[in-house]
C-alpha cells in the first residue's frame, strides 16, 4: 500500500464517519492486525469511543477480525480496498436505476447508508422514502418484497455470516446454499410495522449486505461491450454482451478465458432478440471480425457444432490497460512521445538508435522524448553487456522497455493522487464560498414560500436582484 492511498483512505474516512473514525483507521492501515488495547494506545482516545469506531467499520464491511496471538483476544485488520469503494456507490445506485428501477435503487440505498440490515427495515424504509417522493399514503409492500427477492437472485444482495460460537473470539460463517437465499418475510406482519402497530416480520437476526463483485462485474461487461461497439459497431457489442450471458451459464464470472460457447447455441440467442434483425442475418461475419481482430477479446476454440467461441477476458484488459496507457501517454508527450512509446511496446527491447531510426523522428527530438518517458517512469531501461570477463573491455548496450504491470501500479498512483487533490479542493472551493451558498440556499427557500403563497412572477423576479445587492454592499464594506 502507497502513502497515496493511505491519503485517500483517511480523507474519505474523515468525511464520511469523522475524526475518530479516522484516526482509528489511520492507525489500523499503518499494522497489518492489531488488538484493540493497543488501539487505545496508539490513538490516544477513550475505549468506548475506539470501540464504538471498530463496531461501526465492522458493520460497514471496512474492518474484519480474528483470534491473535493470545487465545480469547481478537485482532483487528482495515480492508482499505473496501473504503475505496464509498466513491462507487453513486455508480451502484446508478446501475440499479438503469436496470431494475426506483424501487431497487431504493433498497440498495438504504443498505448503502446502514452497511448491512435485515430485509424487513429496508423495506420499510424504502417504502417511507416512497411515500414521500410520491406523496401517496401508501406504497405496495409486495412489490418491495418481489424487487428485493429479485435482488437476491441475481446476486446483488448477500446475507451476512454469523457468528458460530459465543466463547472467546466468534467465527463469521455461513452456508453457501443459504447466501442468496432470498429472505421469507410475513408480509402482515411487515404492514403492521410499517403502520405503527406490533408485529413480527419473521426475520429478525438476518442481515443483508451489498455484493459489490457482482456489481463490478457489470462494470466489467459494460467495459467489453463499449470497447467492441466503438473499434466495430453497435451489433458488435450486442453479440459480445450474449456472449458474455451464455458464458456465465458454464463458466465461474471471474475466469481468465471462458468455457467454449456453441455457435449454434449463440446464434438461437441472438436470432430471439428481434430488435437486431441485422446482427441474426450476418452473425457469422461479425464472429469472424471479433476473432481476427488485434485485441483478442473472443477467440474460436474448435469447428464443431458450427464452431465454438472463447472469451478471453485476461486478455481483454490487458489490451485495454494498454489503450490506456497510450492515452496518457498522447496527452502528456504528445503524438510522437505516443509513437516512441508503441514502437517500444511493438519491439519489446529497443536501442536508442532504433527509436530514431524507426520512429522517423530527429535524432535530437527522438532523444528528449525517449529520457521524459523514461524519466516519468513509462519507460525502463536495462544494462546489457556483451562481455561478461573483467579483463576484457566490454561494450555495453541500453534497451528500453516497458513493464505493465509497473506502469498500470503507477498510473493507479496518479490516480489516488488526483482524487485525493480533487477532493481536497472541492472542500476548499466549499468553505471558502459557505456564504455564498447559504445565502442562495436562503433565496430559494424565500422564493418557494413566496410561489406557495401566490407571489406574481414580477414579486419573484424581485427577490433576486434585492439579494445580489445587498450581498454586493456587505462585500464592498468587507473590503473597507
Amino acid at each position: 500500500m502507497s502513502l497515496q492511498f493511505e491519503k485517500l483512505c483517511s480523507l474519505i474516512l474523515l468525511e464520511h464517519f469523522g475524526e475518530i473514525i479516522q484516526k482509528v483507521g489511520n492507525d489500523l492501515y499503518k499494522c497489518q492486525s492489531k488488538p484493540l488495547n493497543l488501539i487505545v494506545g496508539s490513538t490516544k482516545l477513550p475505549f468506548q469511543k475506539v470501540k464504538q469506531a471498530l463496531r461501526i467499520m465492522i458493520q460497514y464491511g471496512f474492518v474484519t477480525f480474528a483470534e491473535g496471538q493470545f487465545p480469547d483476544k481478537a485482532e483487528y485488520t482495515l480492508l482499505a480496498d473496501k473504503v475505496i469503494l464509498l466513491l462507487r456507490y453513486p455508480r451502484y445506485l446508478l446501475l440499479m436505476k438503469t436496470q431494475y428501477g426506483d424501487e431497487a435503487e431504493m433498497l440498495v440505498e438504504e443498505i448503502l447508508r446502514r452497511g448491512q440490515d435485515t430485509a424487513s427495515s429496508v423495506i420499510i424504509r424504502a417504502a417511507t422514502r416512497l411515500k414521500e417522493s410520491l406523496k401517496v399514503e401508501k406504497v405496495c409492500l409486495v412489490t418491495l418484497h418481489d424487487k428485493f427477492s429479485v435482488l437476491v437472485n441475481k446476486q446483488f444482495l448477500m446475507r451476512c455470516p454469523s457468528p458460530d460460537e459465543e466463547k472467546g473470539v466468534p467465527v463469521l460463517t455461513i452456508k453457501e446454499k443459504l447466501l442468496y437465499l432470498p429472505p421469507e418475510l410475513n408480509l402482515k406482519g411487515l404492514a403492521d410495522i410499517e403502520e405503527g402497530k406490533p408485529g413480527d416480520p419473521g426475520d429478525g437476526g438476518i442481515y443483508w449486505r451489498v455484493n459489490f463483485d457482482r456489481f463490478h462485474q457489470d462494470f466489467r461487461d459494460q467495459i467489453m461491450v463499449s470497447a467492441i461497439s466503438r473499434r466495430c459497431d453497435d451489433n458488435a457489442g450486442e453479440l459480445l454482451k450474449e456472449l458474455l450471458k451464455q458464458m456465465y451459464l458454464r463458466t465461474e464470472a471471474w475466469a481468465a478465458t471462458s468455457n467454449p460457447v456453441p455457435f449454434t447455441e449463440l446464434r438461437e440467442a441472438v436470432r430471439k432478440q428481434s430488435s437486431r434483425p441485422l446482427l441474426g442475418q450476418y452473425i457469422e461475419q461479425y464472429l469472424k471480425v471479433m476473432e481476427e481482430d488485434s485485441s483478442g477479446f473472443v477467440s474460436k476454440v474448435g469447428d464443431s457444432s458450427g464452431g465454438q467461441y472463447s472469451i478471453n477476458m485476461k486478455t481483454a484488459f490487458v489490451q485495454l490497460t494498454w489503450a490506456t496507457i497510450e492515452n496518457i501517454v498522447m496527452e502528456r508527450f504528445g503524438s510522437k512521445g505516443a509513437r516512441i512509446f508503441r514502437l517500444v511496446r511493438a519491439k519489446k527491447f529497443v536501442e536508442q538508435e532504433q527509436i530514431q531510426q524507426v520512429a522517423m523522428i530527429p535524432a535530437k527530438e527522438a532523444k528528449l522524448l525517449t529520457y521524459r518517458l523514461l524519466e516519468e517512469n513509462f519507460l525502463h531501461i536495462q544494462e546489457l553487456r556483451k562481455s561478461l570477463a573483467n579483463n576484457v573491455p566490454n561494450k555495453t548496450f541500453f534497451l528500453f522497455h516497458i513493464d505493465l504491470n509497473q506502469v498500470a501500479r503507477m498510473v493507479l498512483e496518479m490516480c489516488y493522487k488526483a482524487l485525493y487533490n480533487a477532493m481536497v479542493r472541492r472542500e476548499h472551493e466549499r468553505s471558502e464560498n459557505r456564504r455564498m451558498v447559504e445565502k442562495q440556499q436562503r433565496i430559494e427557500s424565500i422564493t418557494l414560500t413566496m410561489r406557495e403563497q401566490g407571489a406574481t412572477a414580477e414579486q419573484l423576479a424581485e427577490v433576486g436582484p434585492a439579494n445580489a445587492s445587498q450581498d454586493h454592499k456587505t462585500q464592498q464594506m468587507e473590503v473597507c
